[in-house]
C-alpha cells in the first residue's frame, strides 16, 4: 500500500509513517543487542570486546552500503511524488543493476583487506583474531545488505514504512534463534553471532524483495524498462553515492576514535560495546525520524510543495525534543542495570564507565535529532553533497577527540566524542537547510 504525504497534516503523517519504521530500527537494535548479550554472557568479556572492536569499520562499510541504498530510494520518491510511475519503474532497474554491481565490488574488497583494517585500527592482540572472524563473516553477507537496504528503500519510497519492518521484525526473531543455536549449541563463537546476523537479513531481504514484485502494480516492470539507461544510472549514482559517502566519512572518524579507545585496553572497548549497543537502541527514534524526512522530502520536493517542508520540519523537531528528555532520564536510572544486560556484575568498573556513556549521549540527545532530521531532510530534498559535508564535520570532531582529548582525559575523553561530533554537524547543517530552501524556491519560480 503506497501512502501520499503532499496532502494532510504534516505531524500526523510524520507520527504514521515513523511509528512503524520506529519498530523497524528497535528490533533491528534488538537482535544486535541479543548478539551483544548472548556473546558477553556465553563467550565472556574478551568476546564482546572482541565484537564491539569491529564496531566503527563495520559502520564504515555496511553504513556506506546503506546510504547508497537510501539515496537510490530519493529519485523513486520523487518520480511518485510527480506521478510518473513509468520512469518511476526505470528508476528502480536501474537500482536493481547497480546494486548488483556495488555489493560484488565491496564483497571483494572487503573480505579481502579485514584482517589488515584492524590491524591499522590498533586492534588489541588478545582480540584481533576473534574480530577477525566475526567481521569477515558480515563483510560476506555484504550482497545480502544491499538486498534488504534497497527492496526496503524503494517500498519506504512509495509510502509504505510497515511491509519492511513485518519482516524485520520476523528476522529479529529468527536471528535470536540462530545466535543460541550457532553459539550455544554448535559453539561456533564470535563467527556463529556474525552469521545469524547474514542470514536473518538476507531472509527480510528476499520477503521484500518478492512482496515488492506481486503488490505493487506500479512496479511491474516492463521487459524494455530493464535496460540500463547511463542517464538514469548517474542520478541514482549522484544521489547515493554522496549518502553512501556521508556514512563513511563519519565513520572514519569513529574509526579514529576507536583505534584510540582500543589503546586503553579490552575493558574500555569493552564498555564502549555495551554504551554502544544500548545508546543505538535509544536513539531508534531519531533513525526512524530521518528516515521519514527523507520520504517526506522527496515526496513533496516531487509534487512541488516546498511550504509543506518547513511544517514538517518544526513539527519532527518537536517530536526530537521530548523524545531526549526521555532517553536522558531512561539513562540515569536504568543505565547501571542495562549495562548489566552485558557484563557479570563483577565487572562494576565497566559498568560505571558504561553508564557514563550513556549519560554524556542521552544528554545531547536534541543534537542528534536535528542531524537526523535535517540531514536525511535535506538528501530527501535532493542535495546529497550536503550529507558529505556533515559527515567531515562529525569526522573531524571525532578525530580531534581521538588525536587530543583521550590521550589527555582517558575515558572521559571517549565520552565527549559523539556529543561534538552532532554539534560539529549541527553547525553546518543548519543553514545549509535554509540554503537549500531558497536555492529550490528559485528553481521552482524560474521553472
Amino acid at each position: 500500500m503506497t501512502k501520499d504525504m503532499t496532502m494532510g497534516s504534516p505531524m500526523k503523517l510524520i507520527l504514521g509513517f515513523s511509528i512503524p519504521l520506529l519498530f523497524g530500527f528497535m528490533f533491528q537494535q534488538f537482535y544486535s543487542l541479543v548478539d551483544t548479550v548472548i556473546v558477553g554472557r556465553f563467550l565472556g568479556t574478551d568476546n564482546l570486546a572482541a565484537v564491539g572492536a569491529t564496531g566503527s569499520v563495520n559502520f564504515l562499510i555496511i553504513g556506506f552500503c546503506m546510504g547508497v541504498c537510501s539515496g537510490f530510494s530519493i529519485p523513486v520518491a520523487h518520480k511518485f511524488g510527480a506521478r510518473d510511475y513509468e520512469d518511476l519503474r526505470k528508476y528502480v532497474a536501474n537500482c536493481i543493476w547497480l546494486s548488483i554491481g556495488f555489493a560484488a565490488a565491496l564483497t571483494v574488497l572487503t573480505t579481502s583487506l579485514a584482517r589488515q583494517i584492524l590491524v591499522w585500527m590498533r586492534t588489541p592482540e588478545d582480540i584481533i583474531d576473534r574480530s577477525c572472524s566475526y567481521i569477515w563473516v558480515i563483510f560476506l553477507g555484504i550482497p545480502v545488505t544491499f538486498l534488504y537496504n534497497m527492496t526496503s528503500g524503494v517500498i519506504r519510497a512509495l509510502g509504505d514504512s510497515r511491509t519492511p519492518v513485518i519482516f524485520l521484525v520476523m528476522s529479529s526473531f529468527l536471528n535470536v534463534g540462530l545466535d543460541l543455536f550457532f553459539i550455544v549449541t554448535l559453539h561456533m563463537g564470535v563467527q556463529g553471532a556474525a552469521l545469524a546476523t547474514v542470514i536473518s537479513q538476507g531472509v527480510s531481504g528476499v520477503c521484500c524483495l518478492l512482496f515488492m514484485m506481486k503488490k505493487f502494480e506500479i512496479l511491474r516492470i516492463r521487459r524494455e524498462e530493464w535496460t540500463p539507461d547511463g542517464h538514469r544510472m548517474r542520478v541514482l549514482c549522484g544521489m547515493g553515492v554522496p549518502m553512501g559517502l556521508q556514512y563513511s566519512v563519519t565513520a572514519i572518524g569513529s574509526v579514529i576514535l576507536q583505534s584510540a579507545t582500543n589503546t586503553l585496553g579490552s575493558s574500555a572497548v569493552a564498555a564502549v560495546t555495551a554504551s554502544g549497543r544500548i545508546n543505538g537502541f535509544l536513539a531508534c527514534p531519531f533513525d526512524a525520524m530521518g528516515s521519514t524526512m527523507a520520504t517526506y522530502g522527496g515526496q513533496n520536493v516531487g509534487a512541488k510543495k516546498l511550504d509543506r517542508i518547513g511544517e514538517g520540519l518544526k513539527s519532527c523537531i518537536m517530536l526530537g525534543v521530548g523524545y531526549a528528555v526521555i532517553a536522558l532520564l531512561v539513562s540515569i536510572f536504568l543505565g547501571r542495570p542495562l549495562a548489566s544486560l552485558f557484563l557479570d556484575a563483577s565487572e562494576s568498573a565497566i559498568i560505571d564507565n558504561a553508564r557514563m556513556l550513556m549519560i554524556f549521549n542521552t544528554a545531547c540527545y536534541t543534537l542528534l535529532g536535528l542531524v537526523n532530521i535535517i540531514r536525511f531532510l535535506i538528501q530527501g530534498m535532493g542535495f546529497p553533497t550536503f550529507a558529505i559535508l556533515a559527515g567531515v564535520f562529525e569526522m573531524v570532531a571525532r578525530g580531534l577527540v581521538g588525536f587530543a582529548l583521550v590521550p589527555l582525559l582517558g575515558f572521559t575523553g571517549v565520552a565527549l566524542g559523539n556529543p561534538l561530533a552532532w554539534l560539529f554537524a549541527d553547525l553546518f547543517l543548519i543553514p545549509a537547510y535554509f540554503h537549500v530552501r531558497k536555492t529550490l524556491g528559485k528553481q521552482l519560480a524560474d521553472s
